[in-house]
């Protein structure tokens, strides 16, 4: 069952990415022109995406993966595009429709776009779950929790990222107040990367599941760190 706590931040986050930013988060996943700041992120978030995509086969034909919390889809694409049948979702439907509309200008016809919650039960069971930087807005207790779940229907691997708890990080954040809001991210939940680690390692449904592989990844106004549980 998730807590008030993930309920009441789920509505502010669907707030967020669905009116308040949807057109930044467009142009920041795109292209466009955009701030020194918002660039620093949006190549922060390219090599993220990459390292996730370096922890997963080469070929995953066959394979059903859950993309929780596809933003616009470019991690979609690229995981449909080693032959995987894709499920990704997202809290905003607007951002679905645009991961939508481009995923089909780039011919990739093998995911399926949904709104909604990632640990929605009726979404079925999958081989691998990636989660990157939709889990970084809650609490550890939170992110175990949703892992929690997912775990029930997935077999092999799961990705996702959290906020390491760093000075650098606290430092970035408390100078970020003082931009114009259309720079500010929203609130995230800076984490110890030790205390998450023994929390998935005491959570009983993930008995079966091991600390894997992870990779911190630093890049301006962009600190996120992905984590990998393997199925033992």
């Amino acid at each position: 069952m998730n807590s008030p706590a993930y309920l009441q931040r789920r509505g502010q986050l669907e707030q967020y990415f669905d009116r308040t930013a949807v057109r930044a988060w467009e142009r920041l996943t795109s292209d466009a022109p955009v701030s020194r700041i918002r660039a620093s992120v949006r190549a922060g978030r390219n090599r993220m995406r990459q390292a996730m995509l370096d922890l997963l086969p080469a070929q995953l034909a066959g394979r059903r993966i859950l993309d929780a919390g596809c933003g616009t889809g470019a991690l979609a694409q690229e995981l449909a595009g080693r032959g995987a049948r894709v499920l990704a979702i997202d809290l905003s439907p607007t951002l679905v429709e645009l991961a939508r509309q481009r995923s089909s200008a780039a011919g990739a016809t093998s995911i399926e776009f949904r709104s909604g919650d990632m640990s929605d039960p009726a979404l079925g069971e999958f081989d691998h779950v990636v989660a990157m930087d939709s889990l970084i807005h809650y609490e550890s207790a939170d992110i175990v929790r949703v892992l929690a779940a997912l775990a029930q229907r997935t077999r092999r691997s799961m990705l996702f990222t959290f906020a390491p708890r760093t000075p650098a990080l606290t430092v970035m954040h408390t100078i970020g107040r003082v931009f114009p809001r259309g720079d500010r991210a929203p609130a995230i939940a800076p984490i110890a990367e030790g205390r998450l680690r023994l929390s998935l390692v005491l959570e009983p449904a993930l008995r079966h599941w091991q600390v894997g592989r992870s990779e911190r990844i630093v890049n301006g106004f962009y600190t996120s760190q992905v984590m990998e549980l393997a199925h033992a």
